[in-house]
């Protein structure tokens, strides 16, 4: 039986060029992206995640602006919300272009992964929790990857919950790697084309502190400002997100503007190697040299869709 489809992902480390080819490519098909982008959801959240403004969009950009910053906008709504968008854009007979470096997002899409509502809280998992509120998504995963590597590579950093729950099974005696062993295999729900683009690690270091100082001079600091006064300090979700977490402890009074800004480099070069190292363990990634960035690369997914069936199955 064959899956729904295609579609393409393009995906790959932050500052890899990712937006520009998927553009490129929607406008060569006539259709629409849907952002992958676990923070690009939020609504007044634009320069800190290189949202494409929307004067510089030649198609139609979906997945962005769809919540608040107060909401805990979790995978699972991204899932049902994303999904309902492949199929309109399907429905019209058209080839829904997926775009971002949230690999977990993307996989929440196409792949059957489900979610639980949750579990009643335990004494550990309220400490776990506010262990997350107090120092951040990255310091949850850092103890887990301390305590548990193996488990730690399995689990999306952006993906709290299942952290946070791999920590409890740590307290229980069970680790969340060997506990899981053997469903590392998801089955795909679309018939999907997934592009990564690979990057030399020096040059996209490079390409990275260029946009951070890029966005530190596009009003950054100004954005951050305005959106701690509707409360983002007390957010969840959204005031860990890199660059606005360092800006609003420059704006207490933690760490002086340029140290903030050193910071939001070495946290992004830092997850853009887990970006990369989470989607080479997917085998459905083909991968394109950013040597081939320009008019070549449009033609190489073109071409591929066209021509190469579907690689299967995914270890993510």
């Amino acid at each position: 039986m064959s899956l729904p489809g295609p579609l393409i992902a393009i995906v790959g480390p932050t500052a890899s060029g990712k937006s520009a080819l998927a553009e490129r490519i929607a406008c060569e098909l006539g259709t629409s992206i849907i952002s992958v982008d676990a923070m690009q959801v939020y609504r007044g959240m634009d320069v800190g995640t290189a949202k494409v403004p929307v004067a510089d969009r030649h198609c139609p950009l979906l997945m962005v602006d769809v919540a608040d910053i107060s909401d805990d906008y979790s995978v699972k709504l991204f899932q049902r919300d994303a999904r309902c968008c492949v199929e309109q854009i399907l429905a019209r007979g058209k080839v829904p272009v997926l775009c971002g470096g949230t690999g977990l997002y993307l996989n929440a899409i196409v792949d059957d992964m489900r979610f639980p509502a949750g579990e009643a809280s335990s004494p550990r998992r309220v400490a776990y929790e506010a262990l997350l509120q107090r120092e951040g998504a990255d310091a949850l995963y850092e103890q887990l990857r301390q305590r548990d590597p193996k488990s730690a590579d399995e689990i999306h950093p952006h993906n709290t919950r299942r952290v946070i729950r791999a920590l409890e099974l740590l307290d229980e005696g069970t680790s969340y790697a060997t506990h899981h062993e053997g469903l590392k295999q998801l089955k795909p729900l679309y018939d999907v084309r997934v592009w990564g683009i690979e990057t030399d690690r020096a040059q996209l270091y490079q390409r990275i502190e260029r946009r951070v100082d890029e966005m530190f001079e596009r009003g950054l600091v100004e954005e951050v400002m305005r959106l701690r006064e509707q409360g983002l300090a007390q957010t969840r979700t959204a005031s860990q997100a890199i660059g606005y977490k360092e800006v609003l402890q420059a704006l207490d009074g933690d760490v002086s503007m340029d140290r903030a800004r050193e910071m939001v480099k070495t946290r992004t070069r830092r997850y853009a190697k887990r970006q990369l190292s989470w989607f080479r363990n997917d085998r459905r990634v083909r991968w394109i040299s950013t040597t081939d960035m320009d008019g070549a690369a449009t033609t190489i997914v073109l071409d591929l869709l066209q021509a190469a069936p579907p690689v299967s199955g995914t270890e993510g």
